[in-house]
């Protein structure tokens, strides 16, 4: 992608040649090569020079990493092993040690060189970068660089947040983790006994994730840190005195400072001014080895500090390419004057120089040397974050040759496979050799340590069900939320499937166009009723019970409506209470229907008053009394422990189950019993009254139809709970529909098929029968004149006498 935007600027000023749109006026070291490097030093930092106003001074440690960098590309570029034939090309820039200006070093790099002339020609990309010091500002130029592929090398930033591989891909380090140093700070501590200390933290990522990882190792050892200081160089006077105020009324004496050198600087400046000793100070990486805490100043503070260092190291012939820099050799090469002035003590006067005459500063002669210099600037035997940079070059020539030529360094026969113009920044990252026991576990899976073998040494497993790893080499699977599932590649989380009967799948519709038949069929028969109800078949089946037993059918039809659909605190409170309610209804007139069948039939000799006991009135008691009491159970059911909607996650891993929770189990198995009981007791009463004739069927039919109930309401109980998920609702809609289809088929569908059908046998005298015997007969009277009115007739108000009607009707 750098190389098609360097293109696209090249197009862009083809008559005149390369020239940027905009330029930043920022010194750098250059050099051209087949194959350039970036680099990226806060060679300048900033300094408080007092409550507002600052100044930049020049770092020559830091100056020595840049010349570290450049010696290792001219080293390989003579080196005929490595790279033979190609040469290396860097660009090295300052960042102010601000992750603002790394930023903005890292944009200049990867949009060109602004130092060619513009009647040049297109100079190559950077194909990697070696960057940065500080933790905030390589966070700031792997965010930027990392989606373009560029491969970022850091040989000072030690931040754990750098790991996220997911975050910074193409981030790499020549220097471990602070998370390896936290642990290792925090046993020093433990080591010494210090249970109260204080801690200083720089005001950014590296200081901020240090001093976090830090407390988390001590807070295990029951460690307390009684303060928490925070700088930066950049804060005014008054916010360091801040800190320094804590540190002298506190009561700690031992400090732990996780801060860059150049950060921690002025708080060390103001505590020796204010004289402030007898603290053990435990410094961090940043600064434990830097050149100023060892001075005599800020010795008599800071001296016996306590830390981990970086691992020293020597770099063969380094010394004598520090003692070649000079500003006569290249007068425009940049810092090299700063340089000069700190170490030889004079200004170098360079040809085109321009001199202020009041500038007081000595002149130099021109026969200054560096030859003979005992500056620790040119001390290379004990090299840690020089190394490191001297380490990251070699990484990635290494890489580059393993890219150019398809084998390492050393092989005998040389030949490239890949032309320089084809590298991209991707490819160098991908060349880096590796060297693993097992391969890096893809996402989805996990680490699982192999017994006996290293820890490096593990298979990889598949996440479980409902755990996931979004991430290569996971150690462990992360589980999803509740209300979520893995999905098949066990890599991310999806949301569960949320089931409940709706109306508009299949069953849902089903049930709900059964459920309006029913409803229908309920009202026709009714219809039916009324407009026959003088013929002596809708009079000897008892017109008022059967309306009323008619209409409760119909509310039990339309009871399975409140089941489909999404349970509510509404529908669910609704939906088992009506199914009670409705179906006590139901069976109450059946029970009164039987009674009144039974009762005639005992009345077998004339004279007998049971039949002129159980008129009309004691029906409606029987019927009343019996809902009342479901009634009473289903209020009691919603006032103490009303049905709720309930969400299941254990039917399913893929899906959400949403029902209706019954709130108490046994107020819903008892709405259940009580209707059982009262199918059984008319069960029974139907059996005993089974003998009537043929011609008069009315308890035949109703012990069908209870026989018919009781079946389905027995077969109920397994399949509902055994049931899953929406199925559940499903077995009850279809209890409920089977059971009212069977009273309302068993008890109306002969009569409507007489009334229609056979209406020669409507009369008086089928019902009664012809051939049956008298006290047959005057059982049948008995339950004929028990389902009329006890009165002479419509419009009459003279009561009839139900003995002389009876026998009237049983002579014929």
């Amino acid at each position: 992608m750098k190389t098609g935007i360097i293109l696209f600027l090249c197009i862009l000023t083809m008559n005149t040649g390369c020239e940027p749109f905009g330029r930043f006026d920022v010194p750098s070291f250059f050099k051209e090569g087949d194959i350039m490097i970036g680099g990226i030093f806060p060679i300048l930092i900033k300094e408080i020079l007092s409550t507002s106003t600052f100044d930049k001074e020049f770092d020559l440690r830091v100056f020595r990493w840049t010349q570290a960098m450049i010696f290792a590309i001219e080293e390989i570029n003579n080196d005929p092993a490595l790279l033979p034939n190609i040469s290396l090309g860097y660009r090295i820039l300052n960042s102010c040690a601000s992750p603002t200006n790394a930023l903005r070093a890292a944009l200049t790099l990867a949009s060109g060189v602004e130092e060619v002339d513009v009647s040049s020609h297109c100079p190559p990309a950077i194909s990697a970068l070696i960057a940065e010091s500080g933790s905030s500002q390589s966070i700031a130029v792997a965010g930027i660089l990392g989606p373009f592929h560029m491969p970022i090398i850091s040989y000072f930033s030690t931040c754990a947040c750098l790991s996220d591989r997911t975050k910074y891909p193409t981030f790499f380090r020549t220097i471990p983790s602070d998370y390896f140093q936290a642990k290792a700070l925090a046993a020093l501590v433990k080591h010494f006994g210090w249970q109260w200390i204080g801690a200083i933290q720089s005001d950014n990522d590296y200081g901020r994730n240090g001093i976090l990882a830090f407390k988390e190792e001590v807070e295990k050892f029951g460690i307390c840190i009684a303060f928490v200081g925070t700088i930066l160089r950049t804060y005014t006077k008054d916010r360091f005195l801040k800190v320094v105020e804590i540190i002298k009324q506190s009561t700690v004496k031992v400090i732990l400072a996780f801060v860059p050198e150049g950060d921690f600087y002025p708080l060390m400046k103001e505590i020796v001014n204010q004289n402030i000793t007898g603290i053990q100070w435990i410094a961090s990486e940043a600064w434990i080895t830097a050149s100023r805490p060892s001075t005599p100043e800020i010795y008599t503070a800071f001296g016996g500090a306590l830390g981990f260092v970086v691992q020293k190291m020597a770099i063969p012939n380094f010394k004598h390419f520090l003692t070649s820099i000079s500003p006569y050799t290249d007068p425009h090469a940049p810092f090299v004057k700063d340089f000069w002035e700190i170490i030889v003590g004079c200004m170098p006067v360079l040809p085109g120089a321009r001199t202020s005459t009041d500038d007081t500063t000595k002149r130099c002669t021109g026969n200054e040397t560096l030859m003979n210099s005992e500056h620790v600037f040119f001390n290379v035997t004990e090299l840690r974050v020089t190394y490191n940079v001297y380490k990251a070059v070699y990484a990635i020539a290494h890489a580059l040759h393993q890219l150019v030529f398809c084998q390492p360094v050393g092989a005998q026969t040389i030949k490239r496979c890949l032309n320089l113009s084809e590298i991209q920044p991707k490819d160098v990252r991908n060349g880096v050799p590796t060297s693993l026991c097992s391969n890096i576990c893809p996402s989805g899976t996990r680490k699982a340590q192999i017994n006996g073998k290293p820890i490096c040494c593990f298979h990889c497993v598949s996440c479980a069900d409902g755990t996931i790893a979004n991430s290569t080499g996971a150690a462990d699977c992360t589980p999803c939320p509740k209300e979520y599932w893995s999905n098949e590649r066990k890599d991310d989380c999806i949301p569960r499937t949320i089931e409940f009967l709706k109306y508009h799948e299949p069953m849902g519709i089903a049930l709900t166009l059964v459920s309006l038949l029913g409803a229908s069929l309920s009202l026709a028969t009714m219809v039916v009723f009324i407009n026959y109800r003088e013929t002596p078949v809708i009079k000897a089946s008892n017109f008022e019970l059967s309306s009323f037993l008619l209409f409760s059918l119909f509310l039990c039809f339309l009871c399975p409506l409140t089941f489909i659909g999404m349970p509510t605190v509404w529908t669910c409170m609704l939906r088992h209470t009506t199914f009670g309610v409705t179906f006590a209804l139901c069976i109450s007139c059946v029970l009164g229907k039987t009674i009144v069948v039974v009762t005639a039939f005992k009345a077998t000799f004339p004279g007998n008053k049971i039949t002129g006991k159980f008129g009309h009135a004691q029906q409606r008691i029987i019927v009343c009394s019996c809902t009342l009491i479901q009634l009473i159970t289903c209020v009691l059911w919603l006032t103490l422990s009303p049905p709720y909607p309930h969400t299941l996650f254990t039917y399913s891993n893929r899906m959400i189950v949403l029902e209706c929770n019954t709130g108490s189990e046994f107020a819903f198995y008892a709405v259940l019993g009580y209707i059982g009981i009262l199918a059984i007791i008319c069960l029974i009463l139907a059996f005993m009254a089974r003998k009537l004739p043929d011609n008069f069927n009315e308890a035949k039919l109703i012990t069908f139809s209870l026989l018919i109930f009781c079946a389905v309401w027995i077969t109920f109980i397994p399949a509902y709970i055994s049931s899953p998920g929406k199925f559940t609702v499903a077995v009850e809609i279809f209890a409920i529909l089977s059971s009212a289809f069977g009273l309302l088929i068993c008890i109306f569908a002969p009569k409507c098929y007489i009334i229609f059908l056979k209406p020669e046998k409507n009369t008086k005298k089928w019902p009664l029968g012809v051939n049956a015997g008298v006290n047959v007969r005057y059982t049948l009277s008995r339950v004929y004149l028990a389902s009329r009115p006890m009165t002479a007739g419509i419009g009459s108000s003279t009561p009839r006498d139900p003995e002389k009607d009876k026998w009237k009707r049983v002579d014929g």
